[in-house]
């Protein structure tokens, strides 16, 4: 046996000689700290003081049964570290352990074994970081419901040909009268400001789910507005129940149908229903709500594709831009229109839905 493989062979049982482990001789042999720190973390959990020593032991068995390596045994320790009853802990620390394959297998059934943290309730905060090349950044927490009109209105004048960033950081500042407009001059006191509500979000309602509010019964009926928000049936009586109703007609294969209102534009009609039909930009992971979207071609117009409900989808301006339109090339993915609803295709033809606002008609009509 080679010097390297008896290397990896200590590795794949530390629990050998983490016993001995001491944190400052690491220290001073060299290794990094994040090393050390995952040693001791190992090393204390399994040699370090406990009432639970039987199952301490327990543990140290099982761990060299399994061959896992020091950072196998640290990725245990990091993903139940935040369980507070000991006794649960130690239950799910050896059902980890019973696990067999290498780290990536491991952290997957970490994934589906150990509970999530909760998060804390998120808190209305603003806070400025350091500058940096005479830049500097902001991070703010705020109501969705502010955000989102904050959000629309710096994108209402955005330019397709130049980055979409700038252009709203640089609407915010001629909010705020820091600016004017895209000037560097400082300007005088704020002279525009953000209306309080976005104009005229559609708010999706399942039938059976209006008879119930309208009956009284919204406290828990939640809804999806194509802002990006939500809200309960209570809210929506209160603050948006008007003489106006607008209703838009589904059908379960082909999607959407028409919408019925008091005034009548086509193109503003069609851009309805889309963003109807699908709440958020259909790309997986993507958070830009189809208020904020550009109405895409699934079919591409250049390919000679129809201006009609069929072959219309909201897409957000970068992925509106990266959408492989050639059907013979698809690098990146594109959207096709499945069952009335637009939906990403990965590069190998896999359908892959956007779960983060899953509140669209096709949705909440048909469960999909």
């Amino acid at each position: 046996m080679n010097p390297f493989t008896a290397v990896l062979g200590s590795l794949k049982n530390p629990i050998d000689f983490l016993e001995y482990f001491d944190s400052q001789e690491a220290i001073d042999a060299g290794l990094d700290t994040a090393t050390v720190k995952k040693w001791e973390t190992v090393h204390n959990t399994y040699f370090g003081p406990t009432k639970w020593t039987r199952k301490q032991k327990q543990a140290r068995e099982a761990a060299q049964r399994s061959g896992f390596t020091s950072d196998q045994l640290y990725l245990i320790e990091f993903r139940i570290k935040h369980i507070t009853v000991e006794r649960e802990k130690w239950a799910l620390r050896f059902r980890l352990l019973s696990i067999r394959g290498n780290f990536t297998t491991l952290k997957c059934k970490a994934d589906d074994i150990v509970p999530e943290k909760k998060a804390p309730a998120p808190r209305k905060t603003m806070a400025f970081g350091r500058s940096r090349g005479r830049m500097r950044p902001m991070r703010v927490m705020a109501p969705e419901r502010d955000m989102a009109a904050l959000e629309f209105a710096l994108n209402r004048h955005v330019s397709a040909d130049r980055p979409a960033g700038p252009q709203m950081v640089d609407a915010l500042l001629e909010i705020l009268g820091l600016r004017n407009g895209e000037s560097n001059e400082p300007a005088v006191p704020p002279h525009s400001t953000v209306s309080p509500a976005i104009p005229r979000p559609m708010i999706l309602i399942p039938y059976p789910s209006y008879i119930d509010i309208l009956n009284g019964d919204g406290d828990e009926t939640v809804l999806g507005l194509t802002d990006g928000t939500t809200m309960t049936g209570a809210e929506f009586l209160a603050e948006h129940y008007g003489e106006e109703l607008e209703v838009a007609t589904f059908h379960p294969q082909h999607g959407a149908v028409n919408l019925y209102h008091t005034k009548r534009f086509a193109n503003q009609k069609q851009r309805d229903l889309a963003r109807a039909t699908s709440t958020t930009c259909p790309v997986p992971d993507c958070r830009q709500t189809s208020d904020n979207c550009e109405i895409h071609h699934v079919e591409a117009w250049s390919r000679g594709g129809p201006t009609n409900m069929a072959n219309l989808a909201p897409l957000c301006r970068y992925h509106n831009r990266t959408n492989d339109d050639d059907p013979d090339r698809n690098h990146r993915g594109r959207i096709k229109n499945i069952r009335g609803s637009p939906v990403w295709c990965s590069p190998r033809g896999f359908p892959v839905a956007n779960k983060v606002h899953p509140f669209g008609a096709m949705t909440l009509l048909f469960g999909r």
